[in-house]
């Protein structure tokens, strides 16, 4: 038995992934994510040997999923896009289904697929460097383009002091602006620099190049802002804090 997760932000791609899923009962679907960040977190959950994955989707995409693994399950690529085919064979995938596909090219996959399995994981621990190496090349973003109104407007990224979560969103602070992104607090925090942005609470993060002073208080911390605003240190992400004092 081979569990599979379906990773796709289209219901209708999934409904056809878990219908020619049924000749399969070898191949057993454990969870599905239509997002890039929700993907991430089913696979370091429910680990499984093999994913289909599309490449473009909210969050993260099919490809920046896989720089946020420890240990990566075979894959099989399956998205309407084919100029990824490429780099998605220099990764050593198991295939590459292009949308739409019949259930005979999917028949295809599995062949390659029980290959496969059959065969060394050489080529899993290839594409766990290749991934390493595509995320050293990839720069973290200097702007982004968050809503103001009914517009987008960009926010260079170097401006935000700390970003403050707002239930499934999260609120942007710069010196005298708010701005309010659709993504929530652990979707921002996967796409900043770690050496400038630093977690200090499940609902906040802070650009250290903005921090005014740090109080003690009793076992945490609290931080004024370059802006004024006191933001709280809980307890769980203290030591976070502390490795930055010098």
């Amino acid at each position: 038995m081979q569990k599979v997760i379906l990773i796709d932000d289209e219901a209708p791609a999934r409904q056809l992934l878990r219908e020619y899923l049924t000749n399969h009962p070898e191949l057993i679907i454990v969870g599905e994510a239509n997002n890039g960040v929700d993907a991430v977190r089913l696979i370091k959950e429910l680990r499984p040997e093999l994913i289909f994955l599309d490449v473009q989707m909210p969050g993260l995409t099919g490809l920046e999923v896989l720089t946020y693994l420890d240990e990566l399950p075979l894959i099989i690529f399956s998205t309407a896009f084919d100029q990824y085919a490429l780099k998605a064979f220099e990764l050593h995938a198991v295939d590459y289904l292009l949308k739409p596909y019949t259930r005979e090219r999917f028949e295809a996959a599995i062949t390659h697929l029980n290959k496969r399995l059959h065969q060394p994981q050489q080529a899993v621990l290839q594409l766990t460097q290749a991934m390493v190496d595509e995320k050293d090349k990839n720069a973290y973003p200097s702007k982004i383009l968050v809503a103001k109104g009914n517009k987008l407007v960009a926010v260079s990224v170097a401006d935000i002091q700390y970003i403050s979560a707002e239930g499934d969103y999260s609120s942007l602070i710069t010196d005298g602006q708010r701005f309010l992104s659709q993504y929530g607090i652990g979707q921002i925090e996967i796409k900043l620099n770690p050496q400038l942005f630093l977690r200090i609470h499940r609902s906040t993060i802070i650009n250290i190049n903005y921090v005014k002073e740090v109080f003690r208080e009793g076992h945490t911390y609290d931080v004024r802002m370059q802006n004024g605003d006191v933001v709280r240190v809980s307890r769980s992400y203290a030591p976070k804090v502390k490795e930055i004092i010098f």
